[in-house]
């Protein structure tokens, strides 16, 4: 069911003055369209960021392709709109629609949208107002859609909790579907004779009573309108319920079996080149490590993975439904999986005679790393990428990530043996109890790899060294900590760059003002949605990529909302401090944050004094 009045207006007034408007029309292979006359729920799956990067995304498509089987449901996707666009559907007064059938988004029974990177906030203000649906949560009555978030930014969900209906931590699979048909059951039972819905205060309230009961029944389930913060001398003092039948407390969404989930083997593919072209098969949730800086290991516990067949048959399922010629292996540490070695094996069995290359990113550094590079073979990618995020073995004792500079060199001198030619390196920079020695350690590191190569080539290899911008992140053991000053930043970029020696190593930082606003937002409490929305409205708009950053129209934003940046930010916590994000619950939960937070304490004590 085409909405072809909408699709005639935009191809005649809309698309053609737009860049890439590819990304805008639809239609791409694989797409489910169904007959909203046929279906009992719609759900509107949405990426508050661009559509390259909204489908790159492997959980949008998981997502898309659960609620597809169903035969009650829809599922269509949306995207934020370049502000090219932004501005020619705004200008014909033109909603905001989904790419399947191009229905207005306020249609939809259900809008899910996935809360990746804490810079993309604006953007979810943007597809709100778009789709002519009052910005925050409390405005809205039983006849608009049930605006609900996940993600990985939902571990502080405070920020953005004003624009929410319902916000999930976890994994979606099991929570989606059972939202959706509870919000419709109960969307249905103030349905009115004729269709509509009660609006004002009657709808409003209407609204609140359905949302109390979806926090009744779902532990999951966090609906920000029924907590209320109080705050003592800058920060958050205590999150009060104010109704007793809610939980005090959010658990995580959590998926006992893996393997029992079906993989998404029909995936989009789009018209447009997008951040990953290529397949994409999960093959493990979680990570059996638990270094200290970690927000993804913590949240995606317990460790579950996919059995050897189950992976290799989906993703042959997935090259004939799409003919990618790559197929790219998932996990948070991919060379961790129990059958590492049988899996790599049988994925080159079945695809080198096919011409499809297999990427294995996110390695592990042991000394596995010495013999993976023959196992995995360059074939069309020349280029390794490794995560030491620090370079000394006392710095990698206090961040908990086991690894060896020895295992890291006989690692590259392997792969450069293997027809590989360069390594991509990931550090950070602003840890707890970082030191001149420490930045040291990344140019030392880098350039030896560097001279390895030479030894083993004949000449320099390419060795980037990518250095990203420290931020402790709600859920881990450095959540008490603060984050380095805009100064010391400044100061350690310029040191790492006088270090460099070898012309082949590329020392990238990452933007400081970015990092500092993600800072802002991941640490903040409900009073930086103020911020948020002040810089929306002052025209913050794709504020992830640099090119539409405007870091100035954030921090008059965050002045102009009262925000304390150094307590929010830069102060350390209390170790029995009030958190904002306290009541969202992880595994193992506060106690052993707790332990390890004080293990870490400890630790850096002792480097100190043999500094």
């Amino acid at each position: 069911m085409i909405n072809l009045p909408l699709k005639r207006k935009l191809e005649s007034r809309v698309w053609p003055y737009v860049q890439t408007p590819a990304q805008y029309v639809g239609g791409e292979r694989n797409i489910v369209v169904k007959d909203h006359a046929t279906v009992q729920g719609k759900l509107a799956i949405g990426f508050p960021d661009a559509y390259t990067i909204g489908m790159s995304h492997h959980g949008l498509q998981v997502l898309y392709s659960l609620m597809n089987r169903r035969d009650d449901w829809c599922a269509e996707r949306v995207f934020t709109p370049w502000p090219d666009m932004e501005a020619k559907l705004r200008e014909q007064e033109l909603p905001l629609y989904t790419l399947e059938t191009f229905t207005p988004l306020s249609e939809f029974d259900v809008i899910g949208l996935s809360l990746q990177y804490e810079i993309s906030a604006p953007n979810v203000l943007t597809m709100i107002d778009l789709a002519g649906i009052p910005l925050e949560a409390v405005d809205r009555t039983m006849a608009d859609p049930l605006l609900v978030a996940g993600g990985p930014c939902c571990q502080n969900p405070e920020p953005m909790a004003d624009y929410f209906d319902v916000m999930i931590t976890g994994d979606g699979e099991p929570a989606l579907p059972v939202i959706c048909d509870l919000w419709l059951s109960l969307r249905n039972a103030v349905r009115r004779d004729d269709g509509t819905y009660a609006d004002g205060d009657e709808g409003r309230q209407q609204r609140s009573e359905a949302l109390a009961e979806v926090a009744r029944t779902l532990a999951y389930a966090y609906v920000p309108r029924f907590y209320e913060p109080d705050y003592s001398e800058g920060r958050i003092a205590s999150i009060k319920r104010t109704r007793d039948d809610v939980p005090e407390t959010i658990a995580p969404s959590v998926i006992s079996d893996l393997d029992g989930i079906e993989l998404p083997v029909a995936p989009i593919v789009p018209y447009v080149k997008c951040v990953h072209d290529r397949i994409a098969i999960e093959i493990m949730r979680g990570c059996p490590h638990l270094c200290r800086f970690c927000q993804s290991t913590v949240i995606k516990r317990p460790l579950r993975i996919r059995e050897v067949e189950t992976i290799v048959s989906g993703a042959l399922e997935s090259y004939r439904n799409t003919g990618y010629n790559e197929i790219s292996v998932l996990s948070l540490s991919s060379s961790d999986y129990p059958h590492f070695e049988t899996l790599v094996k049988r994925l080159h069995e079945v695809f080198r005679p096919l011409d499809v290359n297999i990427t294995v990113p996110s390695l592990r550094v042991n000394d596995q790393l010495r013999t993976l590079p023959e196992l995995l073979g360059s074939d069309r990618r020349r280029s390794l990428t490794l995560a030491p995020e620090v370079a000394r073995d006392d710095m990698r004792q206090q961040i908990r990530k086991k690894i060896k500079n020895s295992d890291l060199i006989e690692g590259c001198r392997a792969a450069f043996a293997n027809g590989f030619d360069s390594v991509k390196l990931y550090f950070m920079c602003g840890l707890p109890g970082e030191r001149e020695v420490d930045l040291d350690g990344i140019v030392d590191l880098a350039e030896t790899i560097a001279t390895v190569g030479k030894e083993v080539m004949g000449r320099y290899a390419r060795v980037t060294a990518s250095v990203s911008n420290f931020v402790p992140k709600a859920h881990t053991p450095y959540q008490w900590n603060g984050m380095q000053s805009r100064e010391y930043f400044t100061w350690a970029h310029k040191y790492l760059f006088r270090r460099r020696q070898i012309r082949s190593v590329s020392i990238k930082c990452h933007d400081i003002e970015t990092s500092l606003l993600e800072g802002v937002i991941s640490r903040g409490d409900r009073r930086t949605g103020k911020a948020i929305r002040l810089a929306w409205e002052r025209g913050a708009r794709m504020d992830g990529w640099t090119e539409f950053l405007d870091p100035e129209r954030w921090w008059t934003a965050i002045e102009d909302a009262g925000l304390d940046i150094d307590a929010q930010v830069h102060q350390k916590y209390e170790m029995m401090s009030k958190l904002p994000w306290d009541h969202v619950n992880v595994k193992f939960g506060r106690a052993y944050l707790e332990k390890e937070q004080t293990r870490a304490t400890i630790q850096l004590a002792d480097m100190a004094s043999a500094t």
